[in-house]
């Protein structure tokens, strides 16, 4: 009797302790995003760099439209992974993979990928890891498309505090913008269809889509 009713308080005991614990194959699928993310950051270096370019040409500030897709690394690592600094891990991973390809801004992408990804990792952990729908993923890209501002505002060969208040209300709206719908929304989408490709099968959202199925 004893022992019968003492082992579902173990396993009760060290379930939230678990859910938080770190899988090798977490360890792996995050360093394997982060590559893959790096990659895809490589390319936007160009499309978006052109992008940002033609929009800070029409209206300074309006250039962080484009930046949507450079935030995405934290808001995929966090959908899929779930566990405490995923997002962040993700996002530094796919700076790291950019910066050593080579690109415009050297070490400084690194930067740019720990405040990008901080950004997200807070706000999975406002919801304390337990929520990972469209708006949590949504919020997750506006949250990097903050760190990305509050970095760029005080860093950089510029920082955006010397120009002006309608500059930086600009960039951060389009900022945030950016964040919710191309990292956020795009995101989310990019790993519904991963995981309904059973890719996902080991996580936790790729149960979710079969359950939903």
């Amino acid at each position: 009797m004893h022992t019968s009713t003492s082992a579902p308080a173990n396993r009760s005991a060290v379930a939230p302790a678990n859910r938080f614990q770190w899988r090798v194959v977490d360890i792996v699928v995050a360093a394997v995003l982060g590559v893959a993310i790096g990659l895809v950051f490589w390319g936007w270096n160009t499309v978006g760099g052109i992008w940002f370019g033609a929009m800070d040409a029409l209206t300074p500030g309006l250039g962080g439209i484009a930046v949507g897709i450079w935030l995405i690394g934290g808001v995929i690592g966090g959908l899929i992974i779930r566990k405490p600094g995923a997002a962040l891990l993700v996002e530094l991973i796919a700076a790291v993979v950019s910066a050593l390809i080579g690109n415009a801004w050297g070490i400084g992408t690194i930067f740019s990928g720990l405040a990008q990804g901080l950004g997200a990792e807070l706000i999975f952990l406002a919801f304390l890891y337990l929520r990972f729908t469209l708006p949590v993923a949504m919020l997750a890209g506006v949250g990097a498309g903050v760190g990305a501002w509050v970095l760029e505002f005080f860093v950089g060969s510029s920082p955006n505090i010397a120009k002006t208040v309608e500059f930086n209300l600009l960039y951060l709206g389009t900022l945030v913008i950016s964040g919710a719908l191309l990292a956020g929304l795009v995101g989310w989408l990019l790993v519904r269809a991963l995981a309904a490709t059973g890719a996902l099968s080991r996580f936790a959202v790729g149960r979710e889509l079969r359950r939903d199925v």
